[in-house]
This record gives structure tokens, sequence and C-alpha cells, in this order.
């Protein structure tokens, strides 16, 4: 980045700027040649900084931009890293407190336990669409805060929980208080980073999920010493969910809204961080919806992927965050160095994770290879779980560890979506169809693991390896269509005025366009 220009015109109206119709392959040829003196209500909130008078124009020197590059890095990753740790703790605390006897005190039978593993998922599914909405509409440092308080609280009250129906109301409270995290998080990724930093930024706060198992072994470890006079499944919400709403206090505080009005940044290093994020063609934000939008959004089909690359993705994690402990110990480990081998786990989804990411980086954002590349370790995994004899301990507990790289998979699948996705209000439908499929996956899962197959499960080990076999043939097949998609339209304007060189990528920036609107748009895959 070279300097700080003024906005390129912008009509009053989006139908006026680019009449981009997909299915016509028309495009725009004209665009107004002046500033609106307003910023129009359909536009981007970051065009207010280019309205305001006292902005500075002075060229930016690479130096500045990578210095603020790490001052927002600093300003954002800690706080979703941290939280996205108590994310999975909180997921497995279910899985640890089966270990310590909830099962037997809660008097729970049948498919009680896997219904409290899905119903989580039934509240977050319910809150998927309002809490979207509501992420659009309000502050989102502030929203996000204010649920991870909420959350933390629920699962606190869990512990005063007699019987299974009080437990199962809490979950799905809980789990509709975690509808807005993983959402927030892309949007924010979104609105702070280029598209060629993004999968590197959800790489570092989604490797706190890899973290947050190894945590999660350590606490789960740690609280099984307790000796007070509550059971040990009792102190494991306690204390996780006491750590969960004083973090969620902190993010309240401290977590920046938006770059267009970060209180640590100074006018000019807001100027600059917008304009490091123009050639997204996404914008920061946009606080009004817009119905043709939604229709759009359920129009486009790489909704329909996004849904069911969600619960392919999903079904696996689903019967392993709640099993995984409960597989473990039929390896023949006690219950308290049980807990221990999740630690291992955690560290290898975190180290695959951090190798996904710099590996789709170093070679320039070939992410549906790489996402091809760390399934593999994951089905030759769930092969061996279900093949190798049990008589084979080590060789099966490696098997087990070698299905945890899925999650440097999904992480280049939540990239592609908030890349390949423009207008604010497309993003959030299409944001809550993804976790729809996210919630059905994490619902369905723990089902494949039946009582009566304990503890080598065999139709929940199938379940991973056919869904996994899917999330290839889907991947795969999405990214041929974005790059026949993107060729159409080099084709389309190479034949205007100007050709491709001449595209004038200032002027659509940030109107709000969708990404079927802006013929300037490209996807990544």
């Amino acid at each position: 980045m070279t300097g700080i220009s003024d906005p390129k015109p912008h009509s009053d109206h989006q139908e006026n700027v680019a009449d981009l119709s997909i299915a016509t392959g028309t495009e725009t040829n004209h665009v107004e040649s002046e500033w609106n003196e307003k910023r129009p209500p359909d536009g981007d909130t970051a065009m207010a900084l280019f309205n305001d008078p006292d902005a500075l124009h002075e060229a930016i020197e690479p130096a500045e931009a990578r210095k603020l590059l790490r001052k927002v890095d600093l300003m954002i990753l800690p706080y979703l890293a941290v939280c996205y740790a108590f994310f999975y703790i909180d997921k497995t605390t279910l899985s640890y407190a089966a270990i310590f006897g909830i099962e037997e005190d809660l008097e729970l039978h049948g498919t009680q336990y896997s219904w409290l593993s899905s119903i989580f998922y039934f509240g977050f599914l319910v809150w998927a669409f309002p809490t979207n909405f509501l992420l659009q509409r309000l502050p989102i440092g502030k929203y996000l805060g204010a649920n991870i308080f909420m959350w933390g609280v629920f699962l606190i009250i869990q512990a005063a929980c007699h019987n299974f129906t009080t437990l199962a109301v809490l979950r799905a409270l809980g789990g509709a208080a975690e509808a807005c995290s993983d959402p927030a998080f892309m949007r924010i990724t979104s609105m702070w980073y280029t598209r060629r930093e993004q999968p590197v930024r959800i790489g570092l706060w989604y490797t706190a999920n890899g973290f947050g198992i190894a945590l999660g072994g350590l606490l789960g470890y740690g609280i099984g010493h307790i000796r007070g006079s509550l059971p040990s499944w009792k102190y494991e919400f306690i204390v996780i969910g006491c750590l969960c709403a004083a973090w969620g206090i902190v993010m309240f505080i401290l977590l920046p809204d938006s770059p267009v009005t970060a209180p640590l940044l100074s006018k000019r290093e807001r100027r600059i961080a917008v304009e490091r994020v123009r050639e997204n063609q996404t914008g920061i934000e946009n606080k009004h919806i817009k119905p043709h939008q939604i229709l759009e959004a359920f129009s486009d089909y790489k909704l329909y992927f996004f849904f069911f690359l969600g619960l392919v993705c999903n079904v696996p994690n689903g019967g392993i965050s709640n099993f995984g402990t409960i597989i473990i110990q039929g390896f023949g480990f006690s219950t308290l160095v049980t807990t221990l081998m999740q630690i291992p786990y955690g560290v290898i989804i975190a180290l695959s994770i951090l190798l996904c990411v710099y590996l789709n980086d170093r070679f320039e954002n070939k992410r549906c290879i790489f996402v091809l590349i760390f399934l593999l370790p994951n089905i030759a995994g769930a092969f061996g779980l279900r093949f190798v004899h049990q008589d084979h301990k080590v060789g099966r507990l490696i098997c087990y560890y070698l299905t945890g790289p899925y999650n440097a998979a999904f992480v280049l699948i939540l990239s592609m979506q908030i890349a390949n996705t423009a207008g604010h209000t497309k993003k959030v439908v299409t944001n809550a169809v993804l976790f729809l499929g996210y919630c059905t996956g994490n619902i369905a899962g723990p089902f494949f693991y039946k009582e009566s197959q304990k503890p080598t499960y065999e139709l929940g080990i199938w379940s991973m390896i056919v869904c996994h076999l899917l999330e290839a043939v889907l991947i795969s097949t999405l990214g041929l269509l974005l790059r026949w998609e993107n060729q159409r339209r080099d084709r389309i304007q190479s034949q205007t005025a100007g050709g491709l060189e001449g595209r004038d990528l200032d002027s659509t920036a940030f109107l709000d366009l969708t990404d079927r609107e802006n013929l300037n748009f490209r996807y990544i895959y």
C-alpha cells in the first residue's frame, strides 16, 4: 500500500452503480462522478471516514501499515483465542462430567446422555438466525461479551441440576448464548483483515480449540482431585463457568466493535485499517437489513454448499467431543489418566491448524487443496479405529489422535465462507445457514455412538468415515464452480473498455454490494 486515496465515485443507489446480473452477464459501464456529501443509508459504515474533512491524506509507509497490523493483532486475536479455548472446554465439560459420575448421580439412562450432548446445539440452532441479525444491528464487541457472560452463568447453574430435564434446559440456553460466537468471530475477522490474511488469523484463534482440549484435560485432572462436599462433576461446571463469565466481562469492556470506531486507534489509524481491507470488496459493516440480499443468499448455490460442509464437518465433531474420553477410557486407562490423554490430542489439533494455515499462506491460498490434504489423516485414523484390533491399544490411541486435523480443514472452510460472500445482510444469512449445518452435524453426531457399542462405537466411527469422504467431494466441487465463475467474470470484463487492467476496484469496495452484484469481486478457492 503506497497511499490513501479519496474514495472513488459512486451513485446514490446500488442499482445505478452496479447492474451486474449474473444471469444475464451484464456489467456496469458507468459510475457517477462525485461522492455524495453524506454517506448513503445503504452504504458501508466505513464511508463515514471518507466523508470526514479531517481525514488525513498523507501516503502510508509500508512500515506504518505493518505496525498497525501488529497493533490490530494484539487488539483482536488474544480475546478471540482465549474465548475460543473456553468454547471447546465447555463442549467437553459434559464429556469429563461423564467420567466423573454425572450419569450415575442424575440417573441418566438410554439415550439421555446423547440428548444432553445434542440439545446444546438445538438451542444454538433455534437462536442462529436471530443472533446473526442482532450481530448486524448491535455493537458486535458488546453483544458478544454479554452472550459469553450469560453462557458462563448457564454453565455454573448446571452444577445445581438434579435431573435430566433441568440439565437439558440449561444446556439448550447455553447453546443459544453461544450461537453468536463463531459468526461474530468470522465477522470480526472479515472487518479487520484482508482475504489473504484471514485464514492465518482464523487459524490463530481457532488453534485455541486444540489448546482448549489440552487445557480442559489439565483442568479436568485438577478438578478430579478436588475433595470437597460436592461431586467432581459439579466442580467441573462451577470452575469453568466462572472463568467463562469473567472472560465475557473482559470482552464486553475491551473488544472493539469496528475499525471505524475502535477507541484505541487514532483517526489516521482507523482510515488505514479500512484502506487495508478495501481490496476485499466486502466492506466493514452495514447496520441495515436488506431483504433483496436475503433473497439472493437463498438463491445462491454457495449457501447450500456451506450448509452441507458445516454438517458433514461436524457430525464427527459432535461424536468425538462428547465421546472422546469414553473411547480413550476404553483403551484401559484410569479416569484421571484419561483426562491427561486428551492433552496430546489438543496439541495435535493446534499444530495441524497452524501448519495448515501456514502452508495455505505460503502457497497463496490453495484452500480447497489443503482442505483435502488435511482430511487424509482423519480418514486414515477413522479407518484405524474401525479395523485395528482392540488388543492393539497403542495403535488405536494413535489412530484416535489422527482424527484431530479435521479442525484444520474446517478453518479453511470458514475462511472460504467469509472471503466469498459480500453484502452484509447476505453475509449474515450465509453465516447463519453455515452454522445451521454446524448445529445439525453436532446434534446428529452423538446419536451414531450407541450405548450397546461402547467403547468401540462401530457406527460412530463409520459416520466419521462417510462424512469425511462427503466433505472431500463437496469441497472439490465447490472449488471447481468458483474457479469457473472467476474465469467467466474475467471474460466479461476483458471485453469491456479498459479490460481487466482498467477495472475501478475502489468504486465498489464500500457500497455494500453482494458478490453477485459486484462484477469486480473474485472468489477465492
